[in-house]
């Protein structure tokens, strides 16, 4: 059965992303001082305006704002008429301690709040990644490579990318169509736009063999001057697809942006992809998907769930105990074993949680 899927990506300018940066910087800093630091933070942008909110509890002391304006200067956003400027733009914060509630039970090393986590993991790509995500995100980073390495000098901060394969049952067989919504500067023509993103960014990315009667659809309006948050609101985890798996394995809806590992919806996630790509990558099945699940002050999952899909040369019930024997899943388990409480949540704000080689729950292990 012949059918198409389609994933999207977004750059580091796109004002949602800009948020779950900002978050994940003021979550390393406070680690970076503090590794046992425990921090919600969430961020809004909108009309030169951030506001960074949340509960952080640690013997660290941040300076918030400094960290919100770095990051806008970092990502190129320096024009308060088109999207924002970092220099001049208002900057509010408010923060409050964790709530007593809540860390009553962290503190007996149970889970940080109720939720169900997903991971998956397939043999499409070499990162065992779907293939329409991976290519999104490659298109994303390309499009702010070219703008930071001005090879397209006309490019702003701002841009989101949609890529449609083809499959033939469970095989990309082509690249259907192409969409690159890129922030410029007015004086370009869409000729130009449209030229540009092709040469130097499409055909840099996707494999010729992969090219077969693919549609573009390059700024489909016809204008993107106004930009980032002076053209739509930002604000943390609002990209949950874009973060995980393009829309091809399932979410358990918590984001994970500025939340510390204590927080099952950021660590427990990194764990079950953890755990699907090593089914993959061990032969145990071509397709997986895990769900754990857990209760707030709880320390051991409520829950584990393997779907193959049909693709598995073990059972279930086996993966599962392999799992269990191998691994401890206790949120305090998940934490060490993947080493959570360095700061390295900025390497995942943008272009995906996964799939990355230098993160801990990319790595491949035997079990």
């Amino acid at each position: 059965m012949k059918y198409l899927f389609t994933s999207e990506s977004v750059t580091c300018g796109h004002p949602d992303k800009v948020c779950d940066l900002i978050s994940d910087s003021v979550l390393d800093a406070y680690l970076e001082i503090d590794p046992n630091s425990r921090v919600a933070c969430d961020c809004l942008i909108s009309k030169g305006e951030v506001y960074v909110t949340g509960e952080i509890t640690s013997n660290g002391v941040v300076d918030i704002e400094s960290i919100v304006r770095k990051v806008l200067r970092d990502i190129g956003y320096d024009n308060a008429l088109t999207d924002i400027d970092y220099k001049t733009c208002k900057v509010i914060v408010n923060i409050s301690k964790q709530s007593d509630d809540i860390s009553r039970g962290v503190d007996f090393n149970g889970a940080g709040d109720q939720g169900m986590m997903f991971g998956y993991a397939c043999l499409e790509t070499p990162e065992l990644m779907p293939l329409p995500i991976s290519l999104a995100h490659s298109l994303a980073r390309r499009l702010e490579e070219v703008r930071v390495e001005k090879v397209v000098d006309y490019l702003r901060p701002d841009g989101k990318v949609q890529v449609t394969v083809e499959y033939d049952g469970d095989i990309p067989v082509r690249v259907d169509t192409v969409v690159v919504s890129c922030q410029h500067l007015e004086e370009v023509s869409n000729e130009q736009i449209e030229k540009d993103i092709i040469n130097f960014v499409i055909e840099k990315v996707i494999d010729k063999k992969l090219l077969i009667n693919t549609k573009y659809l390059i700024n489909p309006t016809g204008r993107f001057v106004i930009g980032g948050p002076m053209g739509d609101s930002g604000l943390t985890g609002r990209k949950i697809i874009v973060d995980t798996y393009g829309g091809a394995g399932r979410h358990g809806g918590g984001a994970f942006s500025g939340k510390d590992a204590t927080k099952v919806d950021r660590s427990a996630a990194y764990m079950a992809r953890f755990l699907a790509k090593n089914v993959v990558a061990n032969g145990y099945a071509r397709k997986c998907e895990i769900q754990l699940s857990y209760a707030i002050g709880v320390s051991e999952p409520v829950s584990i769930f393997v779907n193959t899909f049909g693709t598995e040369t073990i059972s279930a019930d086996e993966i599962i105990a392999k799992i269990r024997k191998s691994f401890d899943l206790t949120p305090l388990g998940i934490i060490n074993y993947l080493e959570l409480k360095k700061p390295i949540y900025r390497l995942t704000s943008n272009y995906g949680h996964f799939g990355k080689d230098d993160l801990p729950w990319e790595r491949k292990v035997e079990f």
